[in-house]
């Protein structure tokens, strides 16, 4: 069972030192503000940077990573929350492949700021594996000729033997391996990106939550408890963690938690369970989701809820999870477990734009969030410092509300009927295979 002194966040207790970013302190001036210290806001602040424009000041109303930037599985691979196939059939080849090509190179832009910045985030290189849960073969086949055929993109068929020797589980009957995918310590990563600002001169300022925004003339004033910034823009990136000053854009997210736990090491054990350094998800849509660690631990998450849950829950629910898959790991110890809030949009894609002259959002990414993340800040800095327009290709999926409060019984609601569909296929197929 769980040991209360260590129902931790496994990132938070291997992520080494925290920034020296302290609070924001007196009046400063900027060209942009940027509220929300994650992986969108990081971003945004970074491309700027990149792009000439270096009056720029971030504010964290926690620590930078506080959110689901610092929370999740640690997957890097190309996509959105939102389907393939829905995308093509929302935008039509042409838009949809833009896209979609703008996950691939975002994951490709993660991959060499690492090394551009030296930033030491346990980066794996391994790829992610997309094991199909069911035994209906079409599951795989479907998407792998969609992504070829319609987005020039191959993910190659792994056979069940094959995947046996890789996944040491009886569970899965094929998957599609994306080469390209990495994983990593998100939490580490986001540190350094901040750190990397910081070097190149940009303020980051935790502990400062933005408790007021108005117009200030031609630009904004963004107020904290212990300073202001006067800014000609402003990005709000707060994600699942709203900061309630802007109306509109916090009726268009619900923040909905998901659930993570990571093993003790296993040592020798690891080879038991996992031969590759893949990162692993299924073909379900409340998908298990796990990789090893560098230490032989499991991270292990999954499920979707309404409910922000204690960690003995968390545990309780993803131990049994873990079992179906791997029931060699009977009697393992959970070490960690955590629960974290993304930001969903009910059309399933990230919400970035702007809302009026010189105020910009990027929100509703989702489970599927460190490229999409890394697309809105290009996207946003581009905007701002080159008058580009490529944020308008998401006009479609704007800030529709999300009905709340109602929105969450909506949510909860949907995530049980798409369960109940995968349990009684998997029912259906079981009893078609006895005798």
């Amino acid at each position: 069972m769980l040991d209360r002194a260590t129902a931790t966040d496994y990132y938070r207790a291997t992520g080494g030192p925290g920034l020296e970013a302290a609070p924001l302190r007196g009046a400063t001036e900027a060209r942009v503000c940027i509220i929300g210290g994650g992986f969108a806001g990081l971003n945004t602040a970074l491309g700027l940077v990149e792009r000439g424009v270096t009056d720029v000041v971030v504010l964290e109303a926690d620590t930078v990573g506080y959110g689901a930037s610092g929370r999740n599985g640690g997957f890097v691979f190309a996509g959105y929350s939102r389907g393939e196939a829905d995308l093509l059939a929302d935008l039509g080849p042409e838009a949809a492949r833009v896209l979609y090509r703008r996950t691939q190179d975002a994951v490709a832009l993660v991959r060499s700021r690492t090394e551009r910045y030296a930033i030491d985030c346990d980066r794996i290189d391994g790829g992610v594996l997309w094991a199909n849960w069911f035994r209906d073969p079409g599951v795989l086949e479907r998407r792998r000729r969609l992504l070829e055929t319609a987005f020039d993109t191959q993910w190659q068929p792994i056979d069940r033997s094959r995947l046996r020797m890789k996944v040491k589980s009886d569970r899965y009957s094929a998957a599609l391996f994306e080469p390209q995918a990495l994983h990593f310590h998100p939490l580490k990563y986001a540190r350094g990106l901040a750190r990397t600002l910081q070097h190149l001169g940009t303020p980051v300022h935790e502990a400062s939550p933005a408790i007021d925004l108005r117009r200030y003339g031609a630009g904004w004033r963004v107020e904290t408890p212990g300073g202001v910034v006067e800014a000609e823009q402003v990005v709000f990136a707060c994600g699942g963690y709203l900061a309630g000053l802007v109306p509109k854009v916090d009726a268009s997210v619900l923040p909905i938690a998901t659930y993570v736990v990571v093993t003790e090491p296993l040592g020798a054990r690891a080879a038991d369970v996992l031969d590759t350094q893949a990162a692993v998800y299924d073909t379900r849509f409340a998908f298990d989701y796990y990789r090893l660690l560098p230490d032989t631990r499991l991270l292990w998450g999954g499920r979707i809820s309404v409910r922000d849950r204690d960690a003995r829950d968390v545990e309780r629910l993803l131990r049994r999870d873990i079992l179906r898959v791997f029931p060699q790991l009977d009697g393992v110890r959970i070490d960690h477990a955590w629960s974290g809030l993304m930001s969903y949009a009910r059309h399933e894609m990230p919400q970035i734009g702007q809302l009026e002259k010189g105020l910009w959002h990027a929100q509703a990414f989702g489970g599927h969030g460190v490229a999409p993340t890394t697309v809105a800040g290009e996207v946003l800095a581009a905007a701002i410092a080159e008058g580009d327009t490529a944020w308008q290709d998401y006009s479609p999926y704007g800030l529709v509300s999300a009905i709340k409060p109602w929105g969450f019984g909506g949510a909860q609601a949907t995530y049980w009927w798409l369960q109940a569909k995968d349990a009684w296929k998997d029912w259906r197929e079981g009893r078609a295979g006895r005798p």
